[in-house]
């Protein structure tokens, strides 16, 4: 078996856990939710009833959106059924529009519970939407520690918001 080691994900595991931990009694989205700045400051994309759609700050690509509980849990099956009901809505709007607006090949859409499982904030809940293309990832990452995304979060809240709001 072939090991390929990521040490620099060490620091972006750590930085988030000290992140996490100075804001809002050590959860990140809560932190975001009960932060004075605007939504728009927050790249939250859009406030439904029970969730609320914001950019990956961290994104492994272009359009990197997650859906979050407004409730602070950790784990799918301790969530109201109206709050997976529309998790699952709002990923099928998001599914649909960063298909329109970017055409990708194909999604990663997921849920990582606890840090095993990779999940960067392990305390709240959250999905993962992601495009992706054939051919998406290259050399920079695993050889120079570097991952190239081709627009900033600032043009990519400005490509969704309006689109995520009309549906």
């Amino acid at each position: 078996m072939d090991i390929l080691w990521s040490p620099w994900r060490y620091a972006y595991i750590k930085s988030n856990e000290e992140k996490s931990a100075a804001v809002n009694g050590g959860c990140v989205f809560c932190g975001i939710l009960n932060n004075s700045a605007s939504d728009e400051e927050n790249f939250i994309l859009h406030r439904a009833e029970f969730n609320f759609i914001i950019l990956n700050v961290y994104p492994y690509i272009s359009g990197h959106l997650m859906i979050v509980p407004f409730e602070h849990l950790a784990d799918l099956d301790r969530a109201a059924k109206k709050t997976t009901d529309e998790l699952t809505d709002l990923t099928k709007r998001c599914q649909t529009v960063l298909r329109e607006v970017y055409q990708p090949h194909g999604f990663n859409i997921g849920i990582n519970q606890g840090k095993a499982a990779g999940a960067g904030v392990a305390e709240h809940l959250h999905q993962h939407i992601l495009p992706r293309w054939v051919g998406d990832a290259n050399f920079m990452t695993a050889i120079s520690e570097t991952r190239t995304i081709p627009e900033d979060l600032r043009t990519t809240y400005d490509k969704l918001k309006d689109k995520l709001l009309s549906r």
